[in-house]
């Protein structure tokens, strides 16, 4: 127990032997409970799993005849490959029904440092947020380990996330370091939430639909000899059209018909107009006059700039970044 809170430490892994044990046996004491979650792995990741939670679930009197319902780490595996997000899901719901009250979430590749976990927590335990996410783009210091290719794809989906979940100063949303409240797991609706690595992009949506608050907590970027499991040749154009079908989701459910406000009009309005710009581009090529086009194009961009500010007044109350100097 963590400030008179339970805590519990989601652990998805698939593929991640030689790693998740070590992932295990590193998490703080004052975790009460420990979620490993094998993806269907097809490597040796189930039994060390289940070898590492031995160790740590030897009986001891007081839980003897408890039945189990006291062990610390709690294996977990799916019989078909679900991906991270789904992995990630399982844990979400088993640690809400056996009342833990804040999860956090650590990767079974080791690239999470342990003795930061109070940072990515407190946040969430003190009720200054409902979910805490680690940001890595914060401090140069954290990002400058970052290959090249990673920071580019991640600063890309930054600002695609940002329009997309209406959280406008959160950064690094690819960031699997995680701290959420067991009210805003019931509140954010797991059943619906994407399996595919951008899990992490469509529960920033769904949080905010549902007026959670969000905190960035800076964090380092750890690169070890782990092999990472995204295939960007898909990972790109899922996580896109996912983001896509999210904004207009948010929208909808926010802005339409849960109380109906301008930013829905305006984006509207601004899509609108840049499409017909577009169009009137393609004539003003094949007809050589241009004004229209431009003007067209003019209209929509104004909007969609309006929507833009619009929504980040709305939503400004709901994201803010750790004021705590990182260690």
């Amino acid at each position: 127990m963590y400030q008179d809170t339970t805590i519990g430490v989601v652990v998805p892994a698939y593929n991640e032997a030689g790693f998740v044990g070590d992932v295990i046996d590193s998490i703080p004491a004052f975790v009460d409970r420990i979620y490993p979650v094998d993806d269907a792995s097809t490597d040796g990741t189930w039994d060390e799993i289940r070898e590492h939670a031995q160790r740590q679930n030897t009986p001891t009197p007081e839980l003897v005849g408890d039945g189990g319902t006291q062990r610390r780490v709690v294996p977990i595996q799916h019989s078909e490959n679900r991906g991270v997000g789904g992995a990630i899901k399982t844990g979400y719901q088993r640690a809400v029904a056996d009342g833990v009250e804040v999860v956090t979430v650590m990767g079974g590749d080791g690239q999470m440092d342990p003795d930061i976990i109070e940072r990515i927590i407190d946040p969430v335990v003190d009720g200054r947020a409902d979910y805490a996410k680690g940001n890595r783009l914060l401090l140069g210091d954290h990002y400058d380990s970052m290959p090249r290719f990673r920071y580019v794809g991640n600063v890309t989906l930054t600002y695609l996330t940002r329009i997309a979940s209406g959280y406008w100063e959160i950064g690094d949303p690819q960031n699997g370091y995680t701290a959420i409240s067991a009210e805003a797991i019931e509140a954010a609706d797991l059943d619906e939430m994407y399996e595919f690595y951008g899990y992490c992009n469509d529960l920033l949506v769904r949080l905010n639909v549902a007026d959670m608050r969000v905190v960035d907590v800076p964090t380092p970027a750890v690169y070890g000899d782990e092999e990472s499991h995204i295939d960007y040749s898909t990972y790109i154009p899922r996580v896109s059209g996912m983001l896509l079908g999210n904004f207009l989701w948010r929208l909808r459910a926010k802005y339409v018909f849960d109380r109906p406000h301008p930013v829905a009009l305006c984006y509207l309005l601004g899509a609108g107009g840049f499409a017909t710009g577009l169009a009137a581009a393609l004539f003003a090529f094949l007809s050589g006059t241009a004004g229209p086009a431009l003007a067209a194009v003019g209209f929509g961009l104004c909007f969609l700039l309006l929507a833009m500010i619009l929504d980040k007044r709305s939503n400004d109350h709901l994201t803010t970044v750790a004021s705590a100097t990182p260690t």
